[in-house]
């Protein structure tokens, strides 16, 4: 008997890779994306979503090589950048992506879709306020508000299939992978003055998953895929947030074995800080924009019951007792550990390297 199919979008990418490898065993895994996986065993079709002649040809390439029938989509490819608030591609390649892609698949007997979204589309909160499922949505900037007019469009070209919205928190991995906790990290380790100051209240913070608890999330939907409801929406990160002011404790007692002070910086001051760092032709760029200073008091910490109720699913792994495997792997071979993480490498890092 032929196995049956599941097709991730985005698969050449972090989370894409891990979930592939997860359903390799049981499933005929499909790729989509714009480059190949690194796994040369995956069956791949190489499909730019922000094409309607690319999406149309990889859907009719899908069809006559492994017919109409697909188990579960995992929607995975999207646009996000950290550089600007608001592009254009938001609209492109998340929006209207899935819109075509949605549209495409409309030919094809599936089961479910599944749309990695985010946590980022609600309201803010409080720390010990928990979001829930149905807490306000308010997002703030284009990322986020991408993600929900995406989840709109499967409501309303959903036929014939159900379909799950996984708002996920921030995702890392053993080795970070994660671009803010990474930078964090980078900040204490090279004892940078921005290493002491936030433009935030330090008592926020945001809620963390793991990428092998994603994984194994995404794994339930597809093994329940009969049983959940037709349309639901699950909260996907750690029960526990940790505020920044922790997180920042927990990095630099894991990396030095000493306490950390930070202050906080009134948000205009921070913000022409941030401004000159970014144009001053003699000042190191900063991973902090001065659009982020606004959204820094943000505040998400998750009620995941919902997902434990209906997938049994309970995250196994949390963000402050992995800081301390990233502590010593950055001690022991911190170039390795930047270039892991896509930092930048200070001429102090490389002379002692060398």
């Amino acid at each position: 008997m032929s196995k049956q199919i599941i097709l991730i979008t985005g698969i050449s990418g972090r989370i894409g890779s891990k979930v592939a490898e997860y359903f390799s065993q049981d499933y005929q895994i499909i790729g989509f994306d714009i480059t190949p996986p690194v796994n040369p065993k995956i069956d791949f079709i190489k499909v730019d979503i922000s094409s309607d002649e690319n999406v149309l040809k990889g859907l009719e390439l899908l069809k006559k090589n492994y017919g109409d029938e697909i188990a579960s989509v995992i929607h995975l490819a999207a646009y996000y950048s950290f550089a600007e608030p608001e592009s254009k591609k938001y609209d492109q390649i998340t929006v209207k992506g899935t819109q075509r892609f949605l549209k495409g698949l409309a030919h094809f007997q599936l089961e479910q879709f599944i749309f990695s979204s985010t946590m980022l589309i609600y309201k803010p909160t409080q720390p010990g306020i928990k979001i829930t499922e149905d807490s306000a949505i308010a997002p703030s900037w284009g990322y986020p508000r991408s993600k929900t007019q995406t989840e709109h469009l499967i409501h309303e070209l959903r036929k014939g299939f159900s379909s799950v919205n996984l708002r996920i928190a921030g995702v890392y991995d053993d080795k970070c992978h994660s671009i803010p906790l990474s930078n964090q990290m980078q900040r204490i380790f090279e004892n940078q003055l921005e290493s002491h100051l936030f433009s935030g209240d330090i008592h926020c913070g945001s809620s963390f998953v793991h990428m092998n608890d994603l994984v194994e999330a995404i794994g339930l939907c597809v093994k329940k895929r009969k049983e959940l409801p037709e349309e639901i929406n699950l909260l996907i990160g750690e029960a526990k947030t940790f505020s920044y002011d922790e997180l920042q404790k927990k990095m630099a007692y894991s990396l030095y074995k000493k306490e950390w002070k930070t202050w906080r910086v009134p948000k205009p001051i921070a913000k022409i800080g941030a401004w000159f760092q970014d144009h001053l032709p003699f000042m190191k760029p900063s991973f902090i924009k001065p659009w982020m200073i606004q959204i820094a008091d943000d505040h998400y910490e998750l009620d995941i019951s919902k997902a434990k109720r209906h997938l049994g699913w309970d995250p196994k792994k949390r963000v402050d007792e992995t800081i301390l495997q990233w502590a010593e792997e950055l001690k022991k071979d911190p170039v390795a550990w930047y270039t892991e993480n896509g930092l930048n490498i200070p001429n102090s890092l490389k002379k002692k390297a060398q």
